[in-house]
């Protein structure tokens, strides 16, 4: 039963995949079909280009249709507009598109320039100058242009796709040198609206298919089954504690592991890509049964809940805390691992938060964690292949890569880096469960560092001076001193004796 179960969920989670991703298509060919601006086209800027010589000529143009379906033409494809004007309102100007070999047999000889680059904001065009000393004929008496406009102010040209090797010329209409125009290029795709049509309504068809796979797959993975012999007690909220429990043990991680455990940690990274997929759609379905019943179904709620817990466990051993060597396992349930994370199921939850509280509430939050869990890269200044990009590390990378190296020098992972790093992933995880509709109650702005929960602690465990434990002896991670008596209702805050 439960391989029928996992059967259902990879196909449900595949066919949501597929859905999702054209939906995502359908989205941006409507949205290309709907704001196709200037009376349906979309157009570029109008730029000056100019060239001492003859003529300016596109680069070569190739179209190529193959499978047309029947009764869809080439033409159906696209249509281009030009519209040309020269500097000087006296000078007539030509524009026409043509036969690339014919081009090149009217230019031959000729000294022109051929564009071979165009950037805009800012604008920059570049040009390869062909050099000729035979005079130019006049463009407008040659009668191989696919389509050509010719006269004084500005012209337009329009031509419908061919199939075939073009190429664009523009020359002042009496053939004489030195051309000097404004350009406006635009282009229309008639195709883009039934192609976003056929698009939506393949996606709608997956997604009806696979949702309800995923779904019950998920129902079915989500149920608890019977208890590991060493499994932790399920989780329990303390008076005055945040209902999201997040736990990460020191477990000794040896000198050089971390070099290689992107490569070991793969077969989860590919089993935690398929598993948030489904922690999206089974979040989305949930928040509906929110909506109309102000419960969250019990089964999706295990279900998420055992996907963050997987993710954490995935997370301590690699980079998010380097906490542990033993290797995470395949499960969306609560083991011994030195790494846990539970979220209590509410009974009830509020309809209405269910629709501010993943995207407008935990706004601030998002901006905290931006800068504690996020870094990347940003361009700073000019157009994408040339823009300037800043590099910024998040601080859990730094403290990470800081536990790494002493690692690696001293075998030792500093127990106040530690108690910092998982105190950020603490943080992380309330968020992403707030944000995952798992509870209502906002997540506290503070730092809880340390290895558990303030209200949890174990017998002391002697000076936490680093996080490897003496040969022989098994490492205790709490102590009463550090995090308090839960017993007597006293909790100290970490670092701080009583």
């Amino acid at each position: 039963m439960k391989a029928g179960k996992i059967v259902m969920f990879v196909v449900g989670v595949l066919l949501s995949m597929l859905g999702l991703a054209l939906l995502a298509a359908a989205g941006v060919l409507g949205w290309g079909y709907f704001v196709q601006r200037d009376d349906g086209w979309f157009t570029a800027p109008t730029e000056r280009f100019r060239t001492d010589s003859s003529a300016l000529v596109s680069e070569r143009i190739d179209l190529v249709f193959d499978d047309t379906p029947t009764g869809f033409g080439a033409e159906d494809f696209g249509r281009l507009r030009l519209r040309a004007a020269s500097e000087d309102p006296g000078q007539p100007v030509f524009v026409g598109i043509g036969p690339q070999r014919e081009v090149d047999a009217f230019l031959s000889g000729v000294a022109h320039a051929e564009l071979t680059d165009v950037r805009f904001e800012p604008f920059r065009a570049e040009y390869r100058e062909i050099p000729g000393d035979d005079p130019a004929r006049v463009p407008g008496d040659e009668d191989f242009w696919a389509a050509s406009a010719a006269g004084p102010g500005t012209q337009e040209l329009r031509w419908d796709f061919q199939e075939g090797v073009w190429s664009i010329v523009v020359m002042n209409a009496d053939a004489t040198p030195g051309v000097v125009v404004d350009l406006q290029a635009g282009a229309q795709f008639p195709f883009l609206g039934p192609l976003a049509l056929w698009l939506l309504v393949s996606a709608l068809v997956l997604l009806v298919i696979g949702v309800p796979l995923l779904v019950l797959g998920a129902v079915g993975l989500g149920r608890h089954g019977p208890p590991s012999a060493h499994a932790p007690p399920p989780a329990a909220v303390a008076p005055g504690t945040y209902p999201v429990m997040l736990r990460g043990d020191p477990d000794s991680p040896s000198r050089g592991l971390w070099l290689v455990k992107w490569l070991l940690a793969i077969p989860h990274y590919i089993v935690l890509f398929f598993l948030a997929i489904a922690h999206f759609v089974t979040t989305v379905v949930a928040g509906f049964a929110i909506l109309f019943t102000g419960r969250y179904p019990r089964a999706l709620f295990d279900f998420n809940v055992g996907v963050m817990r997987w993710w954490w466990r995935v997370g301590f051993y690699t980079y998010s805390a380097l906490g542990t060597d033993r290797y995470p396992p395949f499960s969306l349930h609560r083991t011994d691992y030195p790494a846990d994370f539970d979220v209590p199921y509410p009974e009830r939850l509020s309809r209405g938060l269910v629709l501010v509280k993943w995207w407008l509430l935990a706004v601030p939050h998002y901006l905290i964690l931006a800068v504690l869990v996020g870094g990347g890269a940003t361009a700073t200044s000019g157009d994408w292949d040339d823009a300037a990009w800043t590099y910024s590390w998040s601080l859990l990378g730094i403290l990470v890569l800081v536990a790494a190296i002493a690692l690696l020098f001293t075998a030792r992972y500093p127990s106040g880096v530690f108690d910092l790093v998982v105190g950020i992933n603490r943080w992380r995880f309330r968020v992403w469960a707030y944000a995952a509709l798992l509870r209502d109650e906002y997540p506290p702005f503070r730092l809880d560092q340390g290895p558990r929960e303030l209200h949890e602690y174990a017998p002391p465990a002697g000076p936490r001076d680093d996080l490897s434990p003496e040969p022989g002896r098994t490492q205790i991670p709490l102590s009463k001193e550090q995090y308090g008596d839960a017993t007597s209702g006293e909790q100290a805050r970490p670092g701080e004796g009583r």
